[in-house]
């Protein structure tokens, strides 16, 4: 795949989708102002929503985060009975954090509203081009995780 056309597709295919991705994450934004939490509060309870649990360091690394700016986003979440801090029974010294049901709600709602948005852009896509374009999206993705 050296070709000066396959150069041109491959950035076309990165600049297509960086500008996806930025149109999707702007309109979860949008999607946002109708609740109580912000953006990096979305991402930290996406997180946990679908990996459970987790030490503030380890939300820390996967949010890219300093620990004292996550801890600041954890009391925030607490105190809007998002999260809430709980001991680790197999070793009491270690705190995790765990959504809770209110949190799991704004998540659930958010992204229901993030896919409806979506399904309405792929109106203009047949069933076997929607099919076609979630395997090769699968693929890559895939490809990336194992590399």
């Amino acid at each position: 795949m050296n070709s000066k056309a396959s150069l041109n597709h491959i950035a076309d295919i990165e600049k297509s989708l960086r500008h996806i991705a930025g149109i999707i994450k702007q309109k979860g934004r949008e999607i946002l102002t109708q609740y109580t939490i912000t953006p990096p509060q979305f991402v930290g309870l996406q997180w946990l929503f679908e990996y459970g649990d987790m030490t503030i360091g380890e939300l820390s690394q996967k949010m890219y985060l300093a620990c004292s700016t996550t801890t600041d986003l954890i009391d925030r979440m607490e105190k809007n009975n998002l999260v809430e801090r709980v001991k680790d029974p197999s070793d009491r010294r270690v705190v995790r954090i765990r959504l809770l049901s209110e949190g799991e709600r704004i998540i659930q709602e958010v992204i229901q509203k993030r896919q409806d948005y979506l399904e309405n852009m792929l109106e203009a896509f047949s069933e076997k081009e929607t099919a076609d374009f979630e395997k090769l999206l699968i693929k890559l993705q895939q490809e990336m995780n194992r590399k």
